[in-house]
């Protein structure tokens, strides 16, 4: 935007289990149906060997992980971020609308800013990724949903101090680092570093993949 980097958000609804009226981003867990779905277009070899090397990630599990973030964002927000090229959907889900357009995953549109594993004590556990995309790479029109209430695209300073969680907040900090370097005279840019969250009981602790380590 004009006036700085845009994030888009939306907040959980009150009845969720999960963090009921939490800002989030867009995002959801793995189908079976993305582990099947093909691939015309590839990761960055950069993103792709950061998610490798990060956990140990296997290529079917990497294609996978970008292939969640993109139907989830679609299913969210209506935004597909997707190219025209051939593409065939795997069942009958949501993949399925990439197919009708003409569309495919655009795999090459992500970068990866972080990832982060629950705490052992949280209700619910999971390891996620926080991937990223230019806005310019989406198509269609935003839209809101049961899933996500009040979306929409949120100053990134106006983003920090909505009600968010702390691996919310961590990672929007980094986009916020990011999103101040310079523009890549190369292309696309990537961050120079992923932040990795994990946990001593309670305790959230930092640590970026190039090895320093911070606590807060």
């Amino acid at each position: 935007g004009s006036g700085g980097t845009l994030v888009l958000m939306g907040r959980r609804p009150p009845a969720s289990a999960f963090i009921p009226d939490a800002f989030v981003f867009p995002g959801g867990k793995v189908d079976p149906d993305d582990r099947r779905a093909p691939c015309p277009i590839p990761l960055a070899a950069d993103t792709e060997r950061a998610l490798r090397s990060s956990a140990s990630v296997s290529e079917t599990a990497a294609r996978a992980l970008a292939h969640a973030a993109i139907r989830e964002t679609y299913e969210e927000t209506g935004l597909f971020v997707a190219r025209p090229a051939k593409f065939h959907a795997p069942g009958s889900g949501s993949w399925r609308a990439f197919e009708d357009r003409g569309l495919a995953p655009d795999h090459a549109a992500l970068g990866l800013i972080g990832r982060a594993i629950t705490p052992s004590v949280s209700p619910v556990r999971f390891h996620a990724r926080f991937f990223f995309a230019d806005a310019r790479a989406a198509r269609g029109e935003l839209r809101s949903n049961d899933e996500l209430l009040d979306l929409a695209w949120y100053p990134l300073e106006e983003a920090l101090r909505l009600p968010i969680i702390d691996v919310t907040r961590f990672m929007l900090e980094e986009a916020r680092a990011f999103a101040a370097q310079p523009p890549h005279p190369g292309g696309a840019r990537q961050p120079g570093r992923r932040l990795f969250v994990h946990y001593r009981g309670e305790k959230p602790v930092l640590t970026y993949e190039s090895g320093s380590v911070s606590t807060r």
